[in-house]
């Protein structure tokens, strides 16, 4: 691991990168952010140009990230990804990578460098159209006070 990325390092690097024909942020082919939160979660939002590979299925999935000049993982408050960044950083094949976790998570994306986007929705329930969470969009169980 390389260390930590401050969210408007990162918000700075995606700026550089051209627009897709999608209206988001096409990320350049060396920079990899990864969001090793559940599906769900990722899908409600996310860091533009982010994919989403869980962190219970990156060890088998970490040869997707082969080939990356850099890495960035994300989590919610920037601690897990610390070790995703460790994990990623330690198999061969990914040595010449840079790989470097967000300082704070997505909790600091949000507070000091933009928006999260939601995953496009394609029927999804709980989503408009467009992706947008609706009213009767299911946020899990209710608390019990």
């Amino acid at each position: 691991m390389d260390g930590e990325i401050d969210p408007d390092e990162l918000a700075a690097l995606l700026a550089d990168g051209d627009d897709d024909q999608n209206g988001g942020t096409r990320v350049d082919d060396g920079l990899r952010i990864v969001d090793i939160r559940d599906r769900r979660a990722f899908d409600r939002g996310h860091v533009p140009g982010s994919e989403c590979i869980p962190f219970p299925e990156l060890t088998t999935r970490v040869a997707d990230l082969e080939g990356a000049a850099r890495i960035v993982t994300v989590c919610p408050h920037g601690v897990a990804s610390r070790q995703a960044a460790q994990l990623i950083g330690s198999y061969a094949g990914i040595e010449d990578a840079r790989v470097e976790s967000l300082r704070g998570g997505i909790e600091a994306w949000e507070r000091d460098a933009g928006e999260l986007v939601p995953t496009a929705a394609d029927g999804t329930p709980g989503t408009d159209g467009e992706g947008n969470l609706t009213a009767d969009a299911d946020e899990g169980p209710d608390a019990p006070f």
